[in-house]
């Protein structure tokens, strides 16, 4: 088994409806993933499972060297690091930044009656400054931009040092500025070599940071191709994945895509 993922015919259906189809998948230690596609590909039902969130319907999904059906989800979750909208709108308005952050290291949005020592503050403040925005750390979540509140979201990811870091469409609804500016914060955690195993979600090739290995790419709930970067994303492949003619371009480490 993979040491990080291991996907053998991972299928999820509900209600009748087939939201990813015979997947199979593999990430190991070290790598960093892309995983790209239209809506309605199964990009966000993949990482739910990676997070173990979620469980397949059918196949089998090896996390982190467990086999989701016969682990304690609530031990191997702590072991990954998860940035996505869904666990963003649980956390409350009125948290202090600081706060938002080093709760991860219970499991919570919301600090209650929790207790933290110097340690996983000085820990949580240090994860705030390698993302440009210790000083916010005595802010409320609820005053800071998209950008500011993305950057929060990855560093409370970070805080339990995971051994698998999955972020969802992490760019969704910054402007150009605090794309690239994330953009180049992402591509210091992959290019770091004590950094996680990494796996990226998002619809667009402008978004993958530098330092990115691998891309899967999806539709229709199913693999469109998967591989290292430099060989698989192709005008082809992301032709079929988006169903339009598209062109890929590469100027240095950035990729970006047009309409043939």
């Amino acid at each position: 088994m993979s040491d990080v993922l291991e996907f053998a015919g991972v299928g999820v259906r509900r209600g009748g409806n087939v939201l990813l189809d015979d997947i199979d998948w593999s990430v190991e230690e070290g790598e960093r993933w892309v995983v790209i596609g239209p809506n309605g590909a199964g990009k966000t039902t993949l990482l739910q499972i990676a997070a173990a969130r979620i469980h397949p319907t059918t196949g089998v999904a090896g996390i982190l060297g467990e086999v989701l059906g016969t682990v304690d989800v609530f031990e191997l979750r702590p072991r990954i690091g998860l940035s996505s909208a869904a666990l963003a709108e649980r956390i409350p308005p009125e948290e202090m930044v600081r706060d938002v952050v080093v709760t991860a290291s219970w499991g919570v949005t919301g600090r209650w009656r929790e207790e933290y020592d110097e340690l996983d503050t000085g820990r949580a403040e240090g994860l705030l400054a390698a993302l440009g925005v210790e000083h916010l750390a005595d802010r409320r979540y609820s005053t800071l931009s998209e950008g500011e509140r993305k950057r929060v979201q990855i560093a409370r990811a970070l805080m339990t040092d995971p051994e698998l870091m999955l972020l969802d469409e992490p760019a969704a609804g910054l402007d150009l500025r605090g794309r690239e500016d994330l953009v180049g914060r992402l591509s210091v955690l992959a290019e770091d070599i004590e950094s996680p195993a990494m796996v990226l979600v998002t619809h667009h090739v402008e978004e993958i940071p530098p330092g990115f290995t691998d891309i899967l790419m999806l539709r229709d709930g199913k693999v469109v191709a998967a591989g290292p970067l430099e060989t698989t994303l192709t005008g082809e492949n992301l032709s079929a994945a988006f169903d339009i003619p598209l062109v890929v371009d590469r100027r240095g480490a950035r990729w970006s895509a047009r309409a043939e």
